[in-house]
């Protein structure tokens, strides 16, 4: 089955009023955004919480990437925000199981994402519990960090072995490497520096959304 490429802008702040602005902007060009959440333990940097989004009441819908220890403990706050889905780090708990029931229980959905150096077997137990697999193509924890293109493999060797699921990657993407990222087998593609930080970030969402799905001339 083919699934259509999905491009989703990741947004990640320190501050509550970047938050709310950054989900404005993108309200103009999509309906449907990633949160980044970061502890300062799990990754060194500190966003936002979950009070800072449920504060601004977005008007689009939106997922969270939990880049934090003890998951559990920021599920039932992102479902009261209003989350749609909820996606944690397989190496930030010893019981990635139970987070997964914690979150089915609120009726969300949830993924399960992998620093780069977990290997593509730690989530094939768990691959019938959950709706996606989240690949970092970068070392979490840093607005524009360095794109690892041996990502590529694991995306590869995942959709060989899992051909229905969801596959999602976050990291470095932008103009010069979308298109080979949906090429590998990524059926979502978050990206934040490539839209937020570029002049025009509905003229660079459009434009890397017609790369990923080779739309572009």
């Amino acid at each position: 089955m083919t699934r259509p490429v999905q491009v989703v802008p990741a947004i990640l702040s320190d501050e509550p009023a970047t938050l709310d602005k950054l989900v404005r902007q993108a309200a103009t060009f999509t309906s449907y955004i990633q949160v980044d959440i970061m502890d300062g333990q799990f990754v060194p940097s500190k966003s936002i919480g979950w009070e800072d989004i449920a504060r601004i009441k977005p008007k689009l819908n939106w997922e969270v990437h939990l880049m934090v220890l003890r998951p559990q403990d920021h599920v039932a706050g992102f479902q009261k925000a209003g989350a749609s889905k909820i996606i944690f780090h397989y190496e930030a708990t010893p019981e990635p199981q139970k987070i997964i029931t914690a979150v089915r229980k609120l009726r969300l959905k949830v993924g399960l994402a992998l620093k780069p150096e977990t290997p593509v077997s730690a989530v094939l137990p768990l691959a019938g519990q959950i709706d996606s697999v989240l690949f970092m193509t970068v070392h979490p924890g840093f607005y524009g960090a360095k794109f690892l293109p041996e990502i590529m493999d694991k995306v590869k060797e995942l959709r060989r072995t899992l051909p229905e699921m969801e596959i999602a990657v976050d990291g470095g993407i932008k103009e010069g490497n979308i298109a080979e990222m949906a090429r590998a087998g990524a059926n979502v593609i978050c990206v934040g520096s490539a839209v937020f930080l570029q002049p025009n970030p509905a003229a660079a969402y459009r434009r890397l959304v017609a790369l990923a799905r080779g739309e572009a001339t």
